[in-house]
């Protein structure tokens, strides 16, 4: 693959340091949640950084479906749900997402035709696919 763009960040004592992109855009203080036997806290985690990563890049894979497809969307929005629970298989963590997708104006099954053929297109959905159980939900 020819790189198109690289983002770089450093990560500085793994879920309760510290990450900061090359560009210093990106700078913020990692916490460890609670249900996952931290002391919580204010700073973020890497599942809300996926989520965050994964949910945009999505809605924008979604945004170029319909442009193909010559359907206009208003007011869309991608909440990226990721979980994070028990690997049976290993003993370590393993991963799951649901993205709620909801399409104003859209026809039900339209909606979700373009919600799968967007995880169809989407880097992270190509990244993830057979690798952890991604769930599209539309919704209301």
């Amino acid at each position: 693959m020819k790189a198109l763009y690289t983002a770089t960040t450093t990560v500085h004592g793994g879920r309760e340091g510290s990450i900061e992109s090359s560009d210093g855009v990106l700078k913020h203080n990692l916490s460890m949640p609670k249900e996952l036997g931290g002391p919580g806290g204010s700073g973020t985690n890497p599942e809300q950084l996926f989520s965050a990563g994964y949910g945009a890049c999505y809605e924008s894979a979604l945004a170029n479906i319909a442009r193909k497809e010559g359907v206009k969307l208003h007011d869309v929005e991608v909440t990226c749900n990721v979980s994070i629970g028990n690997d049976d298989s290993d003993g370590g963590f393993r991963l799951a997402v649901r993205m709620d997708v909801k399409l104003p104006g859209i026809e039900h099954d339209k909606a979700e035709e373009l919600a799968k053929k967007a995880h169809e297109f989407c880097p992270y959905s190509k990244a993830t696919r057979g690798n952890i159980e991604v769930e599209l939900k539309i919704v209301d």
